[in-house]
């Protein structure tokens, strides 16, 4: 049977209508993932910018020859290095007459170079455990307060060259250098019992125990910095590894210091590397993570970011670069003191800008 033809035309109408319909419906659809995968895209791009982006330029000509007072630096590191990595050896709460040999040769030393030295005692089943603190009180701003920190103990198992006697080792160093200066602001040298496991991550930590006074007594520490692991670099291509995805914005050999922070501690971050950058003839690269991402707390810094202290990490990035991390193998001998000392002549500059110093 055949339709009319004025009612043939009305359903020829009626599907014209139907699929211009759908076309603007399509069409209005596509418009709208367009501008939502737009919008993500931007919004992605600003994160990844807020997050990487960083003040100056990372070195990245041929290493110059290292300085005198480089080469004193790398010295005086590996006296500390083989102290407390070969003559003392693992060190933790198994280890306890090793872990408390480390502890009097860090008071040595601080003493030495004429700082004053607290032991802050704290008892963990029985066992009591020490942080020691040597402190250069600010010639004008004494109520604001730098910290910069390190952990002496080692892994079970491991003497800990660069987990984290490398850390230690820079820490004296930098007391050494920037306690004999004089500042504006009070600056603090910390080295912390027990941030390996079992008190990793719990308030049995010594930088925790430590962090915690300090909120309670309401000092007011404007800047942290956790050193840790600083002295294994490589130079071949795919030996610096990352958590997804960050090894699309960040390089693939291991050859730089790195700066990691968490989102309120941007500010401090960005100021760290800045100078770091203006000063060191070394790579360096900048990180500010959610704090809860695979690495971002692992360390000493996490504590202080719990009582509301802005913190950042200092690190060659340790498990995510040295295949002996938390090994027997962790040995001095696989350092690079060279670019060790590099490291830490910046951050002499970082702690004195930070610091206020002429």
């Amino acid at each position: 049977m055949r339709l009319p033809l004025d009612k043939a035309l009305s359903l020829g109408a009626m599907r014209s209508l139907l699929l211009c319909a759908l076309k603007a419906v399509i069409k209005q659809g596509l418009v709208r993932i367009g501008i939502a995968l737009f919008v993500v895209s931007g919004v992605f791009l600003a994160m990844v910018l807020y997050t990487t982006r960083m003040p100056g330029t990372s070195f990245s000509a041929d290493l110059p020859a290292l300085s005198e007072e480089e080469n004193i630096l790398w010295q005086e590191m590996h006296e500390h290095i083989h102290m407390l990595c070969t003559l003392i050896g693992e060190r933790n709460y198994l280890c306890p007459d090793k872990l408390s040999a480390a502890a009097d040769y860090i008071e040595r030393c601080f003493l030495q170079y004429g700082l004053l030295v607290e032991r802050q005692p704290y008892t963990v089943h029985g066992a009591t455990f020490y942080n020691l603190c040597a402190e250069k009180k600010g010639n004008h701003d004494t109520q604001n307060i730098i910290v910069v920190g390190a952990h002496y103990d080692s892994f079970v198992g491991s003497p800990g060259a660069d987990d984290n006697g490398s850390g230690i080792a820079a820490l004296l160093a930098l007391a050494r250098r920037c306690g004999a200066q004089v500042h504006p602001t009070t600056l603090r040298f910390v080295a912390f019992a027990n941030e390996e496991p079992p008190f990793f991550w719990t308030k049995n930590m010594g930088s925790f125990v430590y962090a915690a006074r300090c909120r309670q007594r309401g000092e007011q520490i404007v800047a942290m910095l956790s050193l840790e692991s600083l002295g294994y670099y490589r130079d071949e291509l795919g030996t610096q590894h990352y958590f997804f995805p960050l090894g699309f914005f960040y390089p693939s050999t291991g050859n730089f210091i790195g700066f990691v922070s968490n989102i309120a501690s941007r500010n401090l971050l960005r100021q760290c590397i800045g100078i770091f950058r203006t000063y060191a003839n070394f790579p360096s690269q900048g990180a500010v993570l959610p704090w809860f991402l695979p690495g971002v707390f692992w360390s000493d810094h996490w504590p202080f970011w719990k009582m509301g202290y802005p913190a950042i990490m200092v690190t060659d990035t340790a498990l995510f670069r040295n295949p002996h991390y938390h090994t027997a193998g962790d040995r001095p001998e696989t350092l690079d003191g060279a670019r060790m000392a590099r490291v830490v002549a910046g951050l002499v500059k970082v702690i004195d800008n930070l610091a206020g110093a002429d």
